[in-house]
């Protein structure tokens, strides 16, 4: 791959223990040890992790905020809803928390459904969801790169705003990344002309370069005045030393899986999502597609990443996001469980592989 790839690993930021099969340890959820994870991942060569977000979660931007201080080059991926936040309250802090940490934050804006009523919510119909969610990134846009915005829209309004301080200019980047998911005709719609990187789940490689090539059509015909959309892929990465262990090890994890009837592994599982459909359809299609990508965990509660995985040796695993590279995805966000020494695992025996050395 080429040294343009990001790599980023995955926090889940859950207030229970023992997410997906994680270390139930006392303090999970703890300062010390969402620390412990995020220099781990300095130390072997990740360059930061999205932290997940959502109703009933520690607050994700908080949580951001507190381990950028304590690290040097960890990149927080803080995952926020336009349904928490207005506009230039959320620009205002998240340029502050840029410019504190020279440049490291990264955004993945959500609209999928959540307990909108319990956070006060009030648009859940599907299509102003989404018609919100690209007001508000548009907005927030023009408020880290513009003085004095004036703006009047359907859902957002500010006069003569001007965001203090700006976000760290590096290079060609002017503000931090908005990353979006998606996959129905509205999100893909959002992501054409608003996002900077559009996210997939671990579909097949099919699925993936067919909405790659839908999304640039649209791009088009939208009229994007953006630069180009780039792609990301989150996906569970089982990696063991070879082939044969990481499959009987996938293997028994999903049997576990089925025995505990999936709990700890719902918090993705959203039937109505168009995605999360997408996933689920995949076990028809048989138990492993493709080279590797092993779609059995979402017949028994894998929700979103953890609904299909690649499994493999580090050669097999590196192989198969190559594919995904040749394809134009060039942000990748893995992860697998215990999440802290899966961090060190990958970092020693996959980064290597996928950087190209």
């Amino acid at each position: 791959m080429t040294p343009e790839s990001t790599f980023l690993w995955y926090i889940p930021n859950q207030a229970e223990a023992g997410h997906r099969g994680d270390v139930a340890e006392p303090g999970h959820n703890g300062l010390d040890t969402l620390t412990r994870q995020a220099l781990t991942i300095e130390e072997h060569g990740w360059t930061g992790a999205l932290l997940g977000t959502g109703w009933g979660r520690p607050d994700c931007f908080t949580v951001a905020a507190a381990l950028a201080a304590r690290t040097t080059r960890f990149e927080p991926l803080v995952a926020i809803r336009p349904g928490h936040w207005q506009p230039a309250q959320f620009a205002s802090a998240a340029a502050t928390l840029d410019h504190l940490t020279g440049g490291r934050v990264r955004v993945n804006v959500v609209s999928g459904r959540d307990d909108f009523a319990a956070y006060g919510d009030t648009e859940s119909d599907p299509a102003r969801r989404y018609a919100r969610t690209a007001e508000f990134m548009r907005l927030v846009r023009r408020l880290w790169t513009e003085e004095g915005v004036t703006f009047a829209g359907a859902f957002y309004r500010v006069d003569a705003s001007t965001v203090v301080p700006r976000p760290v200019p590096l290079g060609e980047r002017r503000h931090p990344a908005l990353y979006f998911g998606g996959a129905s005709d509205a999100a893909e719609r959002v992501a054409a002309a608003e996002a900077d990187v559009q996210l997939f789940w671990g579909e097949p490689l099919d699925g993936v370069r067919e909405r790659i090539e839908r999304l640039r059509a649209l791009s088009r015909d939208l009229g994007r005045d953006l630069p180009p959309l780039q792609f990301g892929l989150r996906v569970t990465t089982l990696v063991r030393d070879t082939t044969e262990e990481a499959w009987a090890d996938a293997e028994a994890k999903v049997a576990e899986m089925a025995r505990r009837e999936g709990a700890g592994w719902h918090d993705h599982r959203r039937e109505s999502a168009v995605g999360q459909r997408r996933l689920q359809d995949l076990a028809a299609r048989g138990d492993v597609l493709d080279d590797n990508l092993y779609t059995a965990p979402g017949r028994f509660g894998g929700g979103g990443a953890a609904t299909t995985w690649l499994v493999g040796s580090a050669a097999d695993v590196a192989g198969s996001l190559a594919k995904y590279r040749d394809l134009g995805v060039t942000h990748f966000i893995l992860s697998d469980t215990p999440y802290l020494s899966e961090i060190a695992r990958q970092g020693r025996h996959l980064l290597p592989l996928l950087r190209g050395r």
